[in-house]
């Protein structure tokens, strides 16, 4: 326990450094020479460095982009990657967001939890190693990134510069171990509308959803009809049958459909109800007549529906570790030339992408439909005997008494960016996940806390 007392002897100091961080407003904004991501990431990468070198660290910055305090001899090393990077402050805060107010034993600001204090953590309790002289045989980064919040570019350009750590972890989640992410796609479904529609009943658009990543609560379309308000009326029956929650509004020869549903983060779609497929479903029970358009509602209808997990598209994958792969259509766009439809789809950490877009792409031959825009992330995961799972499970455990479970996840998390390191903390189990959120804090004892699992962490990986 000589580094437990070697870091409550450097509470205040911790304390003092993570108070300077956190009165920065590091949110991105244009870039400026050396400073990529705007002066205020620029301005806490500066402190943080300066901290580190008063320290006693070798420090490192990359042309702005990260920099790194580093400790130890040899060629490999163990990193600890945070970020110093913040989203923005928003309103509803009892305490000034950049103030680093001290209230009840918490420290108030933007980037108390996400993720200056715990960086602040991991590097006092690098000091505190340094201080008591352990020996080590590998070298300790402390690595600050600077746009995990927009894009996570920064890692990038570390990449090219630098060589992966061979283990270590990221503070920017939740404890005790995340040790598997599923694979996570974004991407576009599109059909061109070549040929006119014929009939008494056209719709003239569909829009609805934010986000890819969001289970979508509010679509509408706009219907052209011979006679709106029988139209109106079909549409009030089926949607009372069928128990829609939607509603009609007519206005001149147009009716417009609002369809309402329940917004959910697209990693649990199950939690939501889709308001895009409760409108398809509608559409396709109204007298719209054969066209292109109605052949896409239908194949949606008929492969995807209220299904969440990609059963019905035939890439239902499944595993022990991640579960059951996640669905969701998360926002479309329909005019008279096309209708494209966003989908996030996330796949369990076992499987390969192609085992999900082989059976995917061979479901959409013969329909017109297109892939595009297509985003793709790798899983992460970690055996669940693997040496960094093995260690931080029973450091954790030293450190709380508590039994370090694993987490599997359908997020991706900071983690992904970096070559073999996993999530971390900083959060603890029963304890409020208070990123993005107001009144943002981190609790002092707490943060005393993380820099004694932090500091046992780093020594177990690189002693």
């Amino acid at each position: 326990m000589e580094l437990n007392k070697k870091i409550d002897g450097l509470k205040d100091e911790l304390v003092a450094s993570t108070r300077s961080i956190l009165k920065i407003k590091s949110i991105e904004e244009p870039a400026l020479e050396g400073m990529p991501y705007g002066p205020g990431v620029g301005k806490a990468l500066e402190c943080a460095l300066d901290i580190s070198s008063k320290l006693g660290f070798k420090t490192v910055n990359l042309d702005g982009y990260v920099g790194y305090a580093e400790y130890g001899e040899g060629e490999d090393y163990v990193g600890i990657l945070g970020h110093l990077d913040v989203v923005p402050e928003g309103d509803g805060w009892n305490y000034p967001p950049y103030g680093a107010e001290i209230h009840d034993g918490r420290i108030y600001a933007r980037g108390t939890l996400d993720d200056k204090g715990p960086i602040m953590a991991a590097l006092y309790g690098l000091k505190a190693i340094k201080d008591l002289k352990l020996s080590l045989s590998k070298k300790v980064r402390i690595i600050f990134g600077t746009n995990e919040e927009t894009g996570s570019n920064e890692i990038h350009h570390y990449l090219k510069k630098e060589k992966p750590p061979v283990s270590g972890f990221t503070p920017d989640a939740e404890y005790p171990i995340i040790y598997a992410e599923k694979g996570l796609t974004m991407f576009n479904l599109v059909k061109d509308l070549k040929t006119k529609p014929q009939g008494d009943i056209l719709v003239k658009y569909i829009k609805g959803g934010q986000r890819p990543n969001m289970v979508p609560d509010y679509c509408e379309a706009m219907l052209e009809a011979i006679n709106p308000s029988e139209l109106a009326n079909t549409v009030e029956t089926i949607s009372k049958d069928n128990n829609y929650k939607v509603r009609v509004e007519l206005q001149n020869k147009q009716v417009i459909i609002k369809s309402y549903g329940v917004s959910a983060h697209g990693s649990m779609p199950e939690l939501g109800f889709n308001a895009i497929m409760q409108l398809f479903e509608l559409l396709e029970k109204l007298p719209i007549g054969e066209s292109e358009l109605l052949d896409f509602i239908c194949f949606m209808n008929k492969n995807v529906g209220f299904d969440v997990y990609g059963e019905r598209f035939g890439v239902g994958l499944e595993d022990k570790a991640s579960g059951k792969l996640s669905f969701n259509v998360g926002v479309v766009n329909m005019d008279e030339k096309r209708i494209s439809t966003m989908l996030n789809l996330r796949y369990p950490v076992t499987f390969k992408l192609e085992d999900m877009m082989n059976p995917f792409n061979a479901r959409l031959e013969g329909t017109g439909i297109k892939v595009k825009d297509f985003v793709h992330q790798e899983p992460l995961y970690f055996p669940e005997d693997h040496s960094l799972i093995k260690t931080l499970q029973r450091v954790y455990t030293e450190q709380t008494g508590l039994e370090a479970n694993l987490l599997a996840i359908g997020g991706g998390t900071y983690a992904k960016e970096m070559p073999n390191i996993v999530a971390f903390g900083p959060i603890f189990p029963g304890k409020p996940d208070l990123d993005h959120q107001a009144n943002e804090y981190i609790e002092v004892a707490d943060l005393v806390l993380n820099a004694k699992i932090y500091a046992h962490g780093i020594y177990e990986l690189a002693k």
